[in-house]
């Protein structure tokens, strides 16, 4: 049985994506060196193990192997004699019954329960924009508004108020063994998140290529709301892994990421709900006794920000333009796809 089990719980939009790339990259190495085991067959296990903790009843359609990846998980834990790392970040949004129930099934293993956090109102835009990638519609107004109780709604406080998983997470595990790793509100040097997180875990930081982990820039917000209204018309995309293919990394995170333009800022009324979470936050890292890898005033939101600019501010002339161009891009891109020279995303 592992001595040390990493359950590594979120936020969305922390910089795990990134973190898991670099890991499941470097797997066989980081295991031979480091004496790290990532435990299950494939990368997607890990998300699979969240839906199974999380009780979500769509895990039996997402395919026929998704029920049994938190065995798998748990058998190739049990197997290693050193340190594991499970990281998914939607494994936040558990109750804290279901947290509870995981860590015991790692027992008799020494479980620390890993956060990587983020101040709340830069989080909530990146992840309103993120939700979109996923099929979902809600408008900036109406995104994440209030309480949760569905853990299958990760779009939601259950998984982007740092407070709330705290109290259902940090009960899970001894004093001590809940770390928060906050993200600068300023990014700092390109590594720093990882180098934190591998010397957590017991990871030879600076021996791994971190070049592996491609960079997933944000869309202006004329680009986000285009992906909003279009998304209910994507109806044709029944499969998962291609609609994951042309819709989120081809469309969203090719075609309209990294274009100049302003930046999903929030309304009044959701900046002000943002400052109230990012006290409550550093409150609630004060009052379980968390082990903070990094600044703590960091999980607050800044006092002074940009302007900020919502949909409100998209006129229908800005959105036509965007789409014109868009469409100017995939016609093109349609010409290399069929002459074979469109690369693979």
């Amino acid at each position: 049985m592992a001595e040390r089990v990493f359950l590594h719980v979120g936020q969305p939009k922390t910089g795990t994506t990134y973190l898991q790339t670099i890991l499941w990259s470097h797997r066989d190495r980081i295991a031979e060196a480091d004496g790290v085991c990532v435990p299950g067959d494939t990368r997607v296990d890990h998300l699979w193990t969240s839906l199974a903790v999380r009780e979500d009843p769509r895990l039996h359609k997402r395919s026929e192997r998704a029920p049994g990846a938190i065995d798998r998980v748990l058998a190739a834990s049990a197997a290693w004699p050193g340190t594991v790392v499970v990281s998914h970040e939607f494994f936040g949004a558990a109750r804290a019954d279901q947290a509870a129930a995981l860590v015991e099934r790692f027992a008799p293993a020494e479980v620390h329960v890993v956060v990587t956090a983020r101040e709340p109102a830069s989080l909530m835009a990146a992840a309103w924009q993120e939700s979109l990638k996923f099929r979902q519609t809600t408008p900036l107004r109406d995104f994440a508004a209030g309480p949760e109780d569905d853990t299958s709604k990760v779009w939601s406080l259950r998984s982007l108020d740092l407070a709330g998983v705290l109290d259902r997470w940090a009960p899970a595990v001894p004093a001590g063994q809940v770390h928060v790793l906050p993200l600068p509100h300023q990014r700092g040097e390109p590594d720093e998140l990882w180098h934190r997180f591998a010397g957590l875990v017991g990871i030879d930081g600076p021996a791994y290529d971190t070049a592996v982990a491609r960079a997933n820039p944000s869309m202006p917000l004329v680009e986000t709301e285009l992906l909003r209204r279009l998304t209910p018309r994507l109806t044709t995309f029944r499969d998962p892994l291609a609609r994951h293919r042309w819709v989120r990394s081809h469309l969203a995170e090719t075609l309209l990421a990294g274009r100049p333009g302003d930046r999903v800022g929030l309304y009044d009324d959701q900046l002000a709900a943002c400052r109230a979470r990012g006290e409550a936050a550093v409150e609630a890292v004060r009052r379980h006794g968390v082990q903070v890898h990094g600044d703590v005033d960091h999980l607050r939101v800044p006092a002074a920000l940009p302007a900020q600019h919502t949909p409100e501010d998209v006129s229908e002339a800005d959105l036509a333009a965007v789409t014109v161009r868009t469409l100017a891009t995939m016609v093109a891109d349609l010409r290399r796809l069929r002459e074979g020279g469109l690369p693979p995303t």
